[in-house]
């Protein structure tokens, strides 16, 4: 299930640059995804790319923002 989603996102990042907005945050929130979904799992994956994706707006922050290393760790917001 973890590639089906890899491949999705993967699959959405093909589509030409011009049709996504541009990303506040570094690494872009479909790379983020990736990188969660391998490090942390389908579940833990999908709750902290869920909760990138309700930080990336005009109100919120910007900047480097790495997927945790652990849940729960000092780097976690």
């Amino acid at each position: 299930m973890k590639y089906v989603l890899i491949g999705c996102i993967k699959l959405y990042q093909k589509i030409p640059f011009n049709s996504h907005s541009k990303c506040r945050y570094i690494p872009t929130c479909s790379n983020y995804a990736i990188e969660a979904l391998n490090v942390h799992g389908i579940i833990k994956g999908s709750y902290l790319t869920i909760k990138r994706i309700l930080k990336c707006n005009p109100w919120g922050g910007f900047g480097y923002d790495p997927v945790p290393k652990i849940l729960g760790g000092k780097n976690e917001k």
